[in-house]
């Protein structure tokens, strides 16, 4: 019995019945032999970890573009607190950890820079549109490694594919809606749980908000406190998710309204308020500049900067959008100046 195998053994022993055991998933894309060391989802995760797109999380704006203070989030930042809260919901319920880790760190890698600015812009350009969601299964299965892609498991890739609710229903009985495993409807859930705290604890430090301001209902069923409401929504789902009665993973009435609550008011006063708003528009605006300069130059675009991992059959839009997402904020920043603005002169 190999490392791989013992490990797996572990899992049939201590998880509870409900939980996706690696050993049964249901398999990859292209057949692959396994590792002799790391079961299937585990391997998942740190094919992930070390991609490029999962480094460039780094440099990708949450919500305040391109930030100065050292204690902003980014999207790495928030996977990280994702990983967090998934994590512990996961183990408290007896499931398979590893895949929920998986499932979190793969989740965002088809974001734009400039947060969900960069989203809108691409959605309205690229002939097709465009969504985060689908941006990260075409970068785990093609884009990485130079078109060769990840190779994740099914398991894996559906919670990626089902983990994003925008502003509608947390919680759906749509199978279409919903991941295939109890890990990934988990990690549906970590998500916004994470970014509303983190976004708010953001927002309080930019001065854009006060703590006392939050709704009641927020402050009264969830905590006045970054931790207790973590810890709150945390137990509440424990408590709430009973599988003998339904496979599925559920909240309780209160906490779910005060969590859209919370939701809501972020949306009203962070996300679409005036400051944000205007910075988002500049952001558009350099992202659809160089849009345009990259069909203007197709020349030079194909020669400096069309994706590997892009067939030639997808076409110059696919091309270029796929180029725009990949960047940092950072990088669509220092591209837009070298190519939109005039170079300074200096004599001495």
């Amino acid at each position: 019995m190999n490392i791989r195998e013992r490990i797996e053994e572990d899992e049939r022993r201590i998880l509870s019945p409900f939980a996706t055991l690696s050993s049964q998933s249901k398999g990859r894309l292209r057949a692959e032999a396994p590792c002799d060391l790391r079961p299937a989802f585990q391997h998942d995760r740190d094919k992930i970890i070390h991609s490029k797109s999962f480094r460039r999380l780094a440099g990708k704006t949450q919500v305040f573009l391109a930030p100065e203070g050292d204690h902003y989030r980014t999207r790495i930042t928030h996977t990280l607190e994702v990983a967090q809260f998934a994590r512990s919901v996961t183990r408290f319920l007896g499931l398979n950890e590893t895949l929920t880790e998986a499932i979190v760190m793969g989740h965002d890698l088809g974001h734009t820079p400039f947060g969900h600015a960069g989203e809108k812009v691409l959605a309205r350009l690229m002939p097709d549109g465009f969504h985060h969601v689908k941006q990260s299964i075409r970068v785990v299965d093609q884009l990485e490694r130079d078109g060769a892609g990840l190779n994740l498991t099914l398991e894996v890739r559906d919670g990626i594919l089902k983990h994003s609710k925008g502003k509608g229903q947390i919680f759906s009985d749509n199978p279409n809606l919903t991941a295939m495993t109890l890990e990934g409807q988990i990690v549906r859930i970590a998500d916004i749980a994470a970014y509303v705290n983190h976004d708010l604890d953001d927002a309080i430090r930019a001065g854009l908000l006060e703590s006392d301001e939050l709704p009641e209902e927020v402050l009264r069923t969830l905590g006045k406190s970054h931790s207790q409401r973590i810890e709150t929504m945390i137990r509440d789902l424990v408590e709430c998710s009973r599988f003998e009665e339904k496979r599925m993973i559920r909240m309780s009435d209160p906490v779910l309204h005060a969590l859209y609550a919370l939701r809501d008011f972020l949306y009203e006063r962070v996300y679409e308020s005036k400051g944000i708003r205007e910075e988002f528009q500049k952001a558009q605006r350099i992202l659809e500049e160089l849009w345009n300069h990259l069909h203007e130059h197709e020349g030079e675009f194909r020669e400096h900067h069309w994706p590997k991992g892009t067939r030639e059959e997808e076409g110059l839009d696919r091309a270029i959008g796929d180029f725009l997402c990949g960047m940092t904020d950072r990088y669509a920043m220092r591209l837009y100046q070298e190519l939109r603005l005039p170079k300074p002169w200096t004599v001495y």
